[in-house]
């Protein structure tokens, strides 16, 4: 299958483009800068040039492929408080895809968070048939899992806010442990009791692949290794290897502390991947967040 991977040069997408070629799989990645041309060139695959912004070759480069894999989100612009941007673009980008894949049954699968479920206010964990009317990321995701009624075999992914491994530089664990030394303490929310699900990279991927080859129409998937952690034990795991105080903020000054996390350090976000593992046979392999913390691979340099 030649497939059309944007995200690739990215964090999942380094780890993806080897998972797929690997398969047998031919893969061309998107790439908007002469390094992240590089980096997907050097990962296995063929270069596309060109942005989330430009929906014309996005739909060109989705029309030629046999499958399409989108994981690029507008990071920079979330991270500046821009949410809104970012999920306009996104959704943005899945209309155009959708339409380039129209009628011909073939695979899309996108990108959302499990995060989004704490909007729901369940009061217990999350699953795959737990869904959202609309909002920031729920209206891609929502749409993307229509685009079944549009011939498109349609699937969504929702990752944990921790997809943790040596091949994470730039997630939510690196920056946990960047607040830990620049505040000089390793902080929770209250008692740290709230939980936040997590996978290993390369279990991640593996789902990516096998949603690409074998998933239904119109699926929602969880990809989640660790049920629920409790940002306690995340905490305690940074206070170990960095041996700075372990120290309970707050929730009022969260926002002081955390910085752009603050608005997601309290969120409690146990999610189950029952249905998803039963579905399609995934079963996660790699060590679980603790154990990859432990390892100590984010604490050098």
């Amino acid at each position: 299958m030649r497939v059309f991977v944007t995200g690739g040069s990215g964090h999942i997408g380094s780890a993806l483009i080897p998972e797929l070629t690997a398969a047998g799989h031919q893969v061309v990645g998107l790439a908007r800068s002469d390094r992240a041309a590089a980096a997907v060139a050097a990962a296995g695959a063929a270069v596309h040039r060109g942005s989330l912004e430009d929906l014309a070759g996005l739909q060109r480069a989705a029309a030629a492929a046999d499958g399409v894999i989108h994981l690029a989100f507008m990071h920079e612009a979330m991270r500046a408080g821009d949410l809104a941007r970012a999920a306009t673009a996104d959704l943005r980008v899945i209309r155009a895809i959708g339409d380039a894949l129209a009628g011909s049954d073939r695979p899309l699968v996108s990108t959302s968070g499990t995060l989004l479920l704490t909007r729901a206010g369940l009061g217990r964990a999350g699953t795959e048939a737990d869904s959202l009317p609309a909002g920031p990321r729920v209206d891609s995701e929502n749409l993307a899992v229509a685009l079944a009624d549009e011939g498109v075999r349609s699937a969504v992914i929702r990752l944990p806010p921790t997809v943790h491994s040596a091949l994470d530089h730039h997630g939510y664990i690196p920056a946990l442990i960047g607040i830990a030394r620049e505040q000089g303490v390793s902080g929770y929310v209250g008692d740290g009791a709230n939980r936040w699900p997590a996978v290993h990279t390369l279990d991640a991927v593996r789902l990516y692949r096998m949603a690409l080859e074998k998933a239904p129409a119109g699926s929602r998937l969880h990809a989640v290794g660790d049920e629920g952690v409790p940002f306690y034990a995340i905490a305690s795991a940074i206070h170990r290897a960095l041996d700075l105080p372990l120290r309970s903020v707050p929730l009022e000054e969260a926002a002081a502390h955390f910085g752009f996390l603050g608005p997601f350090v309290a969120l409690d976000n146990p999610t189950s991947g029952a249905w998803t593992r039963e579905l399609l046979g995934w079963s996660p392999v790699y060590p679980g967040l603790t154990d990859d913390l432990d390892q100590g691979h984010y604490f050098r340099g």
